[in-house]
C-alpha cells in the first residue's frame, strides 16, 4: 500500500521531496528522476488540463479522474490536492471516499471557502475552525483504506500567524496526520511553525509566490518533513514547449531543434515501449 509507503519515510525524519505533477506523464518522470513522493497538484491539473487558473474551478470528479491516472502512472506515494473538499462535511465524506478506494496515499484538505483560489493569490476566505474540524472527522470517517490526512489552513493571510498555529493544533486534534500551514510570509514564520504545532509539516515552495524560497536542505533543519514543489515541472515544461513552438514559428521548422527535445527513444523510454511490445507479443495468435 502506499500509504504505508509514505507512513514509513515520514518516520525517517528525512526531508520528503514532493514534486508537482499536473498529469501521468510528470508522474512517472517524478519516479525516474529519483523523487519520493509525487504531489498530484490541483494548480496544474486546472492549468494544464482546462487552461483555468487556480480558482476553483475544476470539479471533484474531474480531479479525481486525472489523479486516479497520476496514481497509476507510478508507484510512489501520491499526494491527491482535493481543495476544500468541493463543499460540506457531506460532500468531504463523498470526496474523501472516492479517493481512498483508489488507493491514493494521502489527501490535501483545506479550509478555504468555495471558490477556493491558490494559497498565493489574494482574496482568500476561510471556513470557521470548527467546521474544518468537522470536515476532518468527516474525512477520517470516510476513509476505505489507511490513507493519510493533510490538513491545510490558509489562515495566515486572512486571520495572521497566531490564528492559523491555533487551527494546526486543533486540526491534528481532529485527527489530521500531516499539517500544512500555507504561505507563511517569512523566513522566521517557517521556522517557528514545526515549533509551535505538534505533528509532520508540509513547506510549499512557490516560485514567485509569498514564502521565501529556502533550500531543502534549510527546510529540513527546520524541521519540516515534505516540501511541495507543486507546479516548477508544469512552468519549466510550458518554457519549454515555448521555447520550441518560437524556434518552429521563426525557421519554419524543427530541424536543429532537436536540443529543444527529448529523443524519440527517449519518449518510448518513459512511456514503457517496450513492456508494451512484450505484452502484444505475449498474445499473439
Amino acid at each position: 500500500m502506499k500509504a504505508k509507503i509514505l507512513k514509513e519515510a515520514l518516520k525517517s525524519n528525512k526531508l520528503l521531496v514532493a514534486p508537482g505533477a499536473a498529469n501521468a506523464l510528470y508522474a512517472r518522470l517524478i519516479e525516474l528522476a529519483g523523487f519520493d513522493v509525487v504531489y498530484a497538484t490541483g494548480a496544474g491539473m486546472a492549468n494544464m488540463q482546462f487552461g483555468y487558473p487556480d480558482i476553483g474551478l475544476v470539479s471533484m470528479n474531474e480531479m479525481l479522474e486525472n489523479t486516479k491516472r497520476i496514481n497509476d502512472a507510478t508507484n510512489l506515494p501520491v499526494i491527491a490536492d482535493i481543495d476544500n473538499g468541493y463543499g460540506n462535511a457531506l460532500n468531504v465524506y463523498r470526496t474523501a471516499k472516492e479517493f481512498s478506494k483508489n488507493k491514493i496515499a494521502a489527501l490535501q484538505l483545506e479550509d478555504q471557502q468555495l471558490p477556493k483560489r491558490c494559497g498565493h493569490f489574494e482574496g482568500k476566505k476561510i471556513i470557521s475552525q470548527e467546521e474544518m474540524c468537522s470536515k476532518i472527522k468527516a474525512c477520517k470517517d470516510a476513509l476505505e483504506y489507511d490513507t493519510l490526512i493533510i490538513a491545510r489552513t490558509d489562515a495566515i493571510a486572512v486571520n495572521g500567524f497566531d490564528d492559523a498555529i491555533a487551527r494546526a493544533n486543533a486540526y491534528l486534534e481532529s485527527g489530521a496526520d500531516i499539517l500544512f500551514i500555507e504561505a507563511p510570509t517569512s523566513v522566521e514564520q517557517m521556522a517557528q511553525l514545526p515549533k509551535l504545532v505538534k505533528g509532520y509539516h508540509i513547506a510549499n515552495m512557490v516560485e514567485g509566490g509569498k514564502t521565501p524560497i529556502l533550500t531543502n536542505d534549510e527546510l529540513e533543519k527546520m524541521g519540516f518533513n515534505i516540501v511541495l514543489y507543486a507546479n516548477a515541472t508544469l512552468k519549466a515544461a510550458v518554457k519549454g514547449m515555448n521555447d520550441l513552438l518560437n524556434h518552429l514559428k521563426t525557421t519554419g521548422t524543427t530541424a536543429n531543434a532537436e536540443h529543444l527535445m527529448i529523443s524519440m527513444k527517449e519518449r518510448n523510454r518513459i512511456c514503457e515501449f517496450d513492456k508494451w511490445m512484450e505484452i502484444e507479443n505475449k498474445y499473439k495468435g
